[in-house]
């Protein structure tokens, strides 16, 4: 009796025992979930946050996009309003040309000289000097273009050639028009006005500086053949010009990259 009493006291004592140890290693796996489900919502509030600020991110980008495109149309559309504007301008200055030599009076005819009387030598008149008015137009167009508002130094430069054709600046009013062109993207347009250079003045020093851009532009173009014959023609044909070693360099340029 007395041996079955102490047996079921060892009993009740070992699983109180055992009971304790449970309860401790229970509380130390709730703590021990209790830190994940902390750590996961922590991590779902930096998740959440990041969602967040990726959205806004994307509407800031879209309504960025929309401005973009929206700016784009108007480019394009003002582009196609000054081509417009050039070509009839244009018109104009040819209009005003045919006009002025048809009413230009012939030159007188001089009778001729008696034969007893030896020819008079007549002294020549010095050059008229250019309009004073014309150099302060063409700083004037100039400045423009430098401030970026290429559609109006477009029509200050034509309105410029149209006064002044005879000008020594007229050439390079011309080759700034190509050049609002150019900085613009619109090659094609830029080539057309670039060439003109050469039909305003062809013996201006600003020819081969155009030509230079004309293969500029056919590179744009991705015509790369005319480009090198007119990177060439300057290169032969104005050797002692500014723009022939920048010609001979692209040759030399594309040539040593053909060649890698």
């Amino acid at each position: 009796m007395g041996r079955s009493l102490a047996l079921l006291v060892l009993a009740v004592l070992v699983t109180g025992c055992a009971t304790r140890a449970s309860y401790h290693r229970l509380t130390a796996d709730v703590a021990t979930l209790r830190g994940e489900v902390t750590d996961l919502r922590q991590a779902q509030e930096t998740t959440s946050r990041d969602v967040a600020r990726t959205a806004a991110e994307a509407r800031a980008l879209e309504a960025r996009l929309s401005e973009m495109s929206a700016a784009q149309t108007n480019a394009v559309g003002e582009v196609t309003t000054l081509r417009g504007r050039l070509d009839t301008a244009e018109g104009e200055l040819r209009e005003a040309r045919a006009r002025t030599a048809a009413v230009a009076p012939p030159p007188a005819s001089q009778p001729p000289a008696p034969t007893s009387t030896p020819p008079v030598e007549r002294p020549r008149l010095p050059a008229s000097p250019p309009p004073a008015n014309a150099q302060p137009a063409y700083d004037a167009a100039l400045a423009t273009f430098r401030a970026r508002e290429y559609g109006q130094a477009v029509l200050d430069f034509v309105d410029f050639i149209g006064k002044y054709p005879k000008h020594p600046l007229a050439a390079n009013a011309q080759y700034w028009i190509g050049e609002a062109y150019y900085v613009q993207r619109d090659y094609r347009q830029a080539m057309t006005e670039f060439q003109k250079v050469l039909d305003v003045a062809p013996a201006s020093p600003k020819v081969p500086d155009a030509l230079l851009k004309v293969g500029l532009c056919y590179r744009a173009l991705r015509d790369e053949s005319r480009a090198r014959q007119t990177w060439d023609r300057v290169a032969k044909d104005y050797p002692k010009s500014a723009a022939a070693p920048k010609a001979r360099a692209l040759l030399n340029s594309k040539s040593s990259a053909a060649t890698r």
